[in-house]
């Protein structure tokens, strides 16, 4: 690639919440990344620890925004959007503070982004951190049909099945999602009604909807400390994915087969939640999901306390 001052700007934002070690971890491989116009930027999202004091010595010159209070996974990643806009950078990168990343995987998203001006978003590999070789996400697919969204390879033993060319895909996770700024300018940023959860995914379909590609790029590649197990066990992981998918199939317009389907879904599994023994220990997660069914009839969006527990 030409010099530094050729290169579109990107700024990578990687968003804190009491996540100081994995930030740590995350910011120093980010120091390892060969593009070089690329500036990050650590938004703390109203941490309670030690988080702020911590990066910013280790990281003396770090460009560090504090938000002052929990504004969830959209909102914080805005307030960087927003920074972004200001720099004029061409690019932002929203990237998961518990990810590490390849040396040049930067690189690789903006060549792919660059291929052309039809290009809107492009987004890497993602392998689970402590099997590295296994994919957590190679993009992810919508099925309208039932109203599921998924992860495209997710378990799957990397195998060269995805090749080594950008590859189109109906949305990539806000796990590490480069998006160029001129298209942000034209759909909007992430819509604060969802606080985290299916947030990236309706954003994804804004994009698409307004004549861009989503590019999957198999050759760039981070590792993502994510717990599938801990996630399944989570009462509030629960209520904001069920909440958030009623919001997503709202916002895109979802046909009345696709809503049939979810509520289908829901039942079945609320039944099966409170009827079989062996689901007997799901009674907090069943509540979740109720409440969360309840809060989009009534339009509560956003960050929402409840009494579902962690």
């Amino acid at each position: 690639m030409e010099g530094k001052h050729t290169l579109p700007q990107v700024i990578v934002i990687v968003l804190n919440w009491n996540g100081s070690a994995d930030t740590l971890c995350c910011l120093e491989s980010l120091e390892k990344v060969t593009y070089p116009a690329c500036e990050v930027l650590v938004v703390d999202n109203g941490s309670t620890d030690d988080s702020v004091a911590i990066l910013r010595r280790a990281f003396p010159h770090l460009h560090l925004i504090e938000t002052g209070q929990n504004l969830g996974f959209v909102g914080g990643n805005n307030v960087g959007l927003e920074y972004a806009r200001n720099a004029g950078a061409e690019y932002a990168l929203l990237l998961n503070n518990d990810t590490e990343v390849d040396a040049d995987f930067l690189t690789r998203l903006v060549q792919a982004a660059e291929s052309g001006p039809e290009v809107g978003v492009t987004g890497p590999s993602i392998y689970y951190f402590d099997e590295p070789d296994t994919f957590w996400s190679a993009g992810g697919q919508i099925d309208w049909k039932h109203g599921v969204t998924s992860m495209v390879g997710i378990n799957q033993v990397e195998q060269g099945q995805y090749g080594s060319q950008p590859r189109p895909v109906d949305f990539v996770t806000g796990c590490a999602l480069l998006i160029k700024m001129n298209v942000v300018e034209k759909v909007g940023m992430l819509d604060p009604r969802f606080f985290l959860y299916y947030e990236e995914t309706e954003w994804c379909v804004r994009v698409r909807r307004a004549g861009y590609e989503i590019l999957h790029v198999p050759a760039s590649k981070i590792w993502h400390k994510i717990s599938p197990v801990a996630r399944e066990a989570s009462p509030m992981v629960h209520y904001y994915m069920t909440r958030n998918r009623l919001l997503f199939l709202r916002l895109s317009d979802a046909s009345l087969v696709t809503w049939a389907n979810t509520y289908i879904e829901y039942a079945r599994t609320l039944l099966s939640w409170r009827l079989r023994p062996r689901w007997r220990g799901k009674a907090r997660q069943r509540q979740a999901m109720v409440q969360a069914i309840r809060d989009f009839s009534r339009r509560r969006f956003g960050k929402v306390e409840w009494n579902g527990g962690v």
